[in-house]
């Protein structure tokens, strides 16, 4: 039976409240992106120093931002395991859009840093909190295709913001484009307070029907479990501790997490370098050539010049591309990615084979997609736009381990404890996020100085091209079988 004919006979409430999960997932990027969207303004305008402190002060804003997330991810999952997911989840959201509106009332590096650790403490909620609600709303089947939808709302966060901040900034200021941006939020909480509920509530208000309803509990070895834990004591974070299942998930997305953070950041800087090698490949093999005299000519005009060689007037190099838009197709095909992972498990246990070994199954095949990253060097050094390809395939692959890794709390834990464990998973990767950002800045410091970067760049995309392997490999020796288990 296909998606459409199950809807048919049953109901579809429950994709009413994915759309809402990933509105506000695609929310939480949106403000997350301002501030890398607007530092040229910022910095233009004095707000992190002086030319020799700017990047130095950016940089301890960003680290704001992550060790607040990684300590936000901890607490946030208890707290919304706690009051619960229609109370939890509005509350995170009030939290980050009253912060990103702050930082346009922050005009100094320290005065952002505590607008944007306010944001990571605040955002940290999304996730532990939209994966409670994909398990309280889905059957395990659907559930990695519901959170791959969900989450393709951080690929669309990242598309929309660059398309709307800088002409906000443009045509009003830098401040009122934080201000926009954060209302947001609160529009999402006049959608959010009337529809959601729990399946339970919505059938009592006659807004659910039973055969949905019925569906949603359809896992048997989950109501099972459900009804073993008659106490429903409060489960503390060291005695989640004590169980494989959380060292899977933990360790899980304490390798993983790290190089989505790592594309982030460092793609720009890594497409922008790959262009820059290009031109000067190309002015070194053809001095005689009309591009490589305009360059000559114009430098010898403008001798503090110091900008992109190709954006010259009357420019134009073989091989070297808009990053830009390369980064823009990333994150659609990234998008893609996240659904598709989502879809694939569900297509498997249709097939007929069981919940555990289809998500074991579909974990193992997205994780050998980032292996082509590997060749992203290589590529790189023939055509830029194949080294796009073979990272774009990698970010989507990730999404699509996401949209799965998300699942396996589900498929492990009972629904009372979800955000607390995602909490913890995520904490773990914020954690990873830091050390690689760290890492990667020495080792690509280390052979800019010898003047061969690309050479750090292919290390950095060994790592990211064998992370996720080894994660499954981890997680598979921690936890045969994602078997639901009993606190």
């Amino acid at each position: 039976m296909s998606l459409n004919q199950l809807n048919e006979q049953i109901g579809r409430h429950r994709w009413t409240i994915c759309a809402l999960i990933f509105a506000a997932t695609t929310i939480n990027y949106l403000d997350r992106n301002v501030l890398g969207l607007l530092k040229p303004v910022l910095t233009a305008g004095g707000v992190f120093g002086d030319e020799k402190s700017v990047e130095l002060n950016y940089s301890r804003v960003v680290i704001c931002f992550q060790v607040a997330y990684a300590v936000g991810m901890l607490f946030a999952g208890k707290f919304i395991d706690k009051v619960g997911t229609k109370s939890g989840y509005a509350w995170s959201l009030i939290g980050w859009s009253i912060a990103a509106v702050g930082h346009a009332f922050g005009h100094h590096t320290w005065s952002f840093g505590m607008w944007r650790a306010a944001l990571g403490v605040t955002e940290a909620g999304n996730f532990p909190a939209a994966n409670k609600a994909v398990a309280e709303w889905f059957p395990k089947k659907e559930r990695a295709f519901a959170t791959g939808l969900y989450n393709s709302g951080a690929n669309v966060g990242a598309i929309v913001a660059p398309l709307t901040v800088p002409y906000i900034a443009s045509a009003w200021g830098w401040e009122w484009a934080f201000i926009l941006t954060g209302l947001v939020g609160f529009t999402w909480l006049a959608f959010w307070y009337p529809l959601y509920a729990s399946p339970s509530a919505k059938l009592a208000a006659g807004k659910l029907s039973q055969a949905e309803y019925d569906y949603i509990h359809s896992d048997a070895d989950e109501q099972a479990a459900e009804k073993a834990d008659v106490a429903q004591e409060k489960v503390s974070w060291f005695k989640l501790l004590t169980y494989r299942q959380t060292w899977a998930f933990f360790f899980g997305k304490f390798l993983t997490d790290p190089i989505w953070w790592f594309f982030l950041f460092w793609l720009p800087a890594f497409l922008a370098g790959e262009n820059a090698r290009k031109i000067k490949e190309f002015m070194a093999a053809f001095p005689s050539d009309p591009n490589t005299l305009k360059v000559n000519e114009y430098l010898a005009a403008n001798a503090s010049y110091t900008g992109d060689l190709a954006k010259i007037p009357g420019v134009e190099f073989p091989g070297v591309i808009s990053w830009q838009l390369a980064v823009a197709v990333v994150y659609c095909v990234s998008t893609v990615g996240s659904i598709s992972g989502g879809w694939l498990p569900k297509k498997l246990i249709n097939g007929g084979m069981d919940a555990n070994r289809a998500r074991k199954t579909a974990m193992f095949i997205i994780a050998l997609f980032p292996l082509t990253v590997l060749l992203a060097s290589r590529l790189g050094a023939v055509n830029t736009w194949l080294a796009v390809a073979t990272i774009a395939i990698a970010c989507a692959a990730h999404q699509a381990w996401s949209a799965n890794i998300f699942t396996t709390v589900s498929d492990m834990f009972p629904k009372k404890v979800i955000a607390s464990v995602t909490g913890i998973g995520g904490m773990a990767g914020s954690v990873g996020g830091i050390l690689i950002a760290y890492a990667a800045g020495l080792l690509l410091q280390h052979f800019k100085d010898l003047g061969k970067i690309e050479v750090g760049y292919g290390i950095m995309f060994v790592i990211c091209g064998l992370a996720y392997v080894t994660a499954w490999l981890l997680m598979h020796l921690l936890v045969p079988k994602f078997k639901k288990i009993v606190l």
